[in-house]
């Protein structure tokens, strides 16, 4: 589910249903994420195909990695960035939003937790034209102090969904709008009116 905000309000969006198919995605295979097949496991132990090592969520710190390339070209639809843009991206993992964010924004603040999601956006950036507009903050997103930035954007932990809000809604000076992604639980419960049983 995305909650989408901009100064007046905040609207919830659910996701569209998608069919899922048995063949495997070209995007997500060329991830460093992606499972190997058979033949990859036997051949690279740990490593994909291309020698990649496979990086697996946390699920200690409810990290979950946003692969979809539809989720993330609706999600850049919906911040409508300008290229004069500063943009705040809490818990980058492993770069697939903050590439496009990168090349439509004027600057992407990155806040990540794991030292190994920092390592590897630092890497996917590295030597290309966008590279200088990365700024990466090592740290807990509710903890760190947040610098000015225009959009938010962010594909949040279970567990930090409502400290996040909290802090996103009392950030001053006020952002143009936050697109955020949220476990379906949460956002019922965030868009809910007083009393309204929850499903």
């Amino acid at each position: 589910f995305f909650l989408f905000c901009d100064r007046d309000n905040c609207a919830i969006m659910p996701k569209k249903s998608q069919r899922r198919s048995n063949a495997p995605s070209l995007a997500a295979a060329s991830t460093p994420y992606a499972k190997p097949s058979s033949a990859e496991a036997s051949n690279g132990g740990g490593k994909g195909g291309n020698g990649v090592n496979l990086i697996t969520p946390n699920t200690g710190l409810g990290q979950h990695f946003l692969k979809n390339p539809a989720i993330i070209t609706s999600i850049l639809q919906k911040t409508a960035l300008q290229p004069t843009d500063v943009v705040l991206e809490i818990g980058p993992g492993t770069g697939n939003m903050t590439m496009p964010l990168l090349q439509q924004s004027q600057k992407v603040i990155a806040i990540e937790y794991d030292t190994r999601m920092v390592r590897e956006v630092l890497k996917r950036t590295e030597g290309t034209p966008v590279e200088r507009k990365l700024q990466i903050v090592q740290g807990d997103a509710i903890k760190t102090k947040w610098p000015f930035f225009d959009v938010c954007v962010a594909n949040v932990p279970y567990q930090i969904s409502s400290p996040l809000v909290f802090k996103l809604l009392s950030h001053r000076p006020m952002f143009r709008c936050a697109v955020m992604m949220f476990q379906e639980e949460f956002a019922l419960r965030l868009t809910a009116r007083p009393g309204e049983l929850l499903r």
